[in-house]
């Protein structure tokens, strides 16, 4: 089969590579994959940032996705040939203390599709049938591959952060978890200001906007100004960083009310903000990482409803057969989310 690998420790060096079809072990099954989003982290892989020193190279990268399973391993009876299937990428080991109360998500020795092992930009992969859960009837499966994505959005609003109906919440950072995070927090009854930067007003913002939220571009408009506007000087009650940029933490700290909550989703690295006048203010700061099987079915019940439009948000021009324009599309705000149909890689 033909799958699409990181060859090489620099930027780009993305290529398709032949491989043998995996075969799956005792508590594996065998999934033929359908469709697979294209994710940040996929991004920070073409890039090569330094997150990824660790992969061994070539691997077949991505997480994001949706397929049908073909064959189960004989001590598999949960699931069978024939459903359609979406994964938890990040595998805990089962026995550490994160582990053992029931927070894989933080395992301390995580592994991760598509990164620690071959992923799902390639015509079949193989899952420990237990990081798996069936798409519940009816879902598209390009909508099913974004489950994981929409499940990290459902853990950040609905377990990690207090939105609850009438708040008023800013989203900073319009690309996928950003826009995500937004719909979820409006299905808890929130209203939602996502704000960008001005390369996002060709493409993000105004999906935003087609999405049905207030934007405000940041690098045009003063924000203080916006948020006054917005709160009646009070500040928003909870804003969302998924930015993954240094500066998104300095400018939601300004933005938030007090006594309002921090939530951080984005991964920046190094960020250097004072931290007196948040401890003044009694501001809660909440970091939320992956999602767990809850997530997931919550996602699903998002989806289901139409509360999660997918089918605005999804972005399916591009091909694994020219992935290098849909990942240099991606870095330049030109899209949002691009999900591919992985089937041409079994042509």
């Amino acid at each position: 089969m033909r799958g699409l690998a990181k060859t090489r420790r620099d930027s780009g060096s993305m290529k398709l590579v032949d491989v043998e079809q995996p075969e799956p072990t005792e508590d594996e099954v065998l999934i033929e994959v359908e469709y697979a989003g294209l994710c940040g982290s996929d991004a920070g892989i073409y890039q090569f940032k330094s997150a990824f020193e660790r992969m061994s190279l070539p691997t077949i990268i991505g997480h994001e996705y949706a397929g049908t399973v073909v064959e189960v391993g004989n001590g598999v009876t949960r699931i069978d040939p024939g459903q359609r299937v979406v994964e938890r990428p990040i595998r805990g080991c089962g026995e550490c203390f994160q582990c053992q109360i029931g927070r894989e998500n933080i395992c301390q020795n995580i592994e991760l599709t598509g990164i620690d092992r071959d992923g799902a930009y390639a015509g079949y992969i193989t899952a420990p049938a237990d990081s798996l859960q069936i798409v519940p009837q009816g879902v598209d499966p390009r909508h099913a591959a974004l489950a994981e994505p929409t499940a990290v959005c459902t853990r950040a609003v609905i377990e990690n952060s207090r939105v609850g109906a009438g708040d008023r919440v800013l989203v900073a950072g319009p690309g996928p978890i950003g826009l995500l995070t937004a719909q979820v927090a409006e299905a808890q009854g929130a209203t939602v200001t996502v704000a960008g930067v001005g390369r996002d007003t060709n493409y993000r913002l105004p999906l935003a906007e087609e999405l049905g939220f207030a934007t405000v571009n940041i690098e045009e408009e003063d924000l203080e100004t916006c948020w006054t506007e917005d709160t009646d000087g009070l500040g928003y009650d909870v804003v969302f960083d998924t930015t993954g940029h240094p500066s998104g933490l300095p400018m939601v700290a300004d933005a938030v009310r007090k006594g309002g909550q921090i939530v951080l989703i984005g991964q920046a690295g190094e960020t250097s903000i004072s931290t007196t006048s948040l401890v003044r203010a009694e501001v809660d700061l909440q970091c939320s990482y992956s999602a767990l099987y809850r997530d997931f079915d919550r996602a699903f019940r998002l989806i289901a409803t139409g509360d999660v439009d997918h089918e605005t948000f999804l972005d399916d021009r591009f091909s694994l057969t020219d992935a290098e324009t849909a990942f240099e599309a991606f870095l330049s705000g030109e899209t949002c989310k691009p999900v591919f149909d992985v089937s041409v890689l079994r042509e």
